[in-house]
């Protein structure tokens, strides 16, 4: 086994997002497994050393989820560095954590998304007639499905939106759509077996996603072929209006008439024991060495 090509790696982690905890976890998987296929590769916590220190490495493998590693933050400093990496350049990842830009493009090159607004105190005892009830309020620059909540009541708006602002972001509302949720996992030019999220959570929130044991995921997700590649096709499509590269993932709904809506794009999906890329890696037959490795070789893009 010879990865001697990629040189001395940083593995980015941790950083100082909401999601630093779910960051930690991601990078100690792709530490090991690159360590495992003989890549000379560290752990670097982005938030306890100066990134200077990154101009020491041959190339960086980012799992930063959120703000400051899925943002362009980290890409541009570095491109300035001279330093190449992983996944989405500066603009995909800038336009891929802000949801309300993403959806203002999708809905541009008419794309299908969810009806939306921007949350402000002078809107939001408006939303429900304006949107219809009920409806998702969720931080427009956060992951992880942090800050979300589902809004069934009028009187429910305030204090759902009083949650989403504390993550220090704007807010944006947007119309629910009952069906089932999916994800697409981008990997090259290549569109992973789509996942079926099934959950008896009201939504699929943070701890359906990192804690529960009770969330199925259901791969081969059961839609007909031809059903699926079409998803597939627009989730990749979806992927590239906003300058998506690399790797990444691609969240959307399936309503009861079968219309797909997309919801977001993830430009660092996590890679823990319960995160979603990995588990369609290996239905598309790569164990998770083979998916890091992989990742790892968008570095030379």
């Amino acid at each position: 086994m010879n990865n001697s090509q990629y040189g001395k790696v940083a593995v980015l982690m941790g950083g100082c997002s909401a999601e630093r905890a779910v960051s930690l976890d991601s990078g100690a998987e792709v530490l090991a497994a690159l360590l495992n296929e003989g890549v000379n590769a560290h752990a670097v916590d982005t938030a306890k050393v100066a990134l200077a220190v990154l101009q020491d490495y041959d190339r960086a493998f980012i799992v930063l989820h959120g703000r400051g590693g899925e943002d362009g933050t980290i890409q541009g400093a570095l491109e300035l560095m001279d330093v190449p990496y992983t996944g989405s350049g500066v603009t995909g990842s800038a336009l891929g954590m802000d949801k309300v830009r993403t959806k203002l493009l999708w809905k541009g090159v008419g794309l299908p998304t969810p009806d939306f607004c921007l949350v402000t105190d002078d809107n939001v005892s408006d939303i429900a007639a304006s949107l219809g009830l009920p409806f998702m309020m969720k931080p427009a620059e956060e992951g992880s499905s942090l800050g979300m909540t589902k809004v069934e009541l009028a009187q429910e708006a305030m204090p759902a939106w009083t949650c989403a602002r504390e993550y220090n972001s704007p807010v944006i509302a947007e119309a629910w759509v009952e069906g089932q949720e999916y994800t697409a996992a981008v990997l090259g030019r290549e569109v992973l077996p789509l996942i079926k999220l099934a959950t008896p959570h009201t939504f699929y929130d943070y701890k359906a996603k990192y804690q529960s044991d009770t969330t199925e995921y259901l791969c081969p997700c059961g839609l007909a072929p031809d059903q699926e590649k079409m998803l597939q096709e627009l989730s990749l499509q979806a992927f590239d209006q906003i300058g998506g590269k690399g790797w990444g993932r691609v969240d959307f709904m399936l309503d009861a008439d079968g219309q797909p809506w997309l919801l977001e794009i993830n430009t660092v999906p996590g890679m823990t024991s319960h995160s979603l890329v990995p588990m369609a890696a290996k239905v598309s037959g790569r164990t998770f060495e083979q998916l890091v490795i992989e990742i790892l070789a968008t570095s030379f893009q």
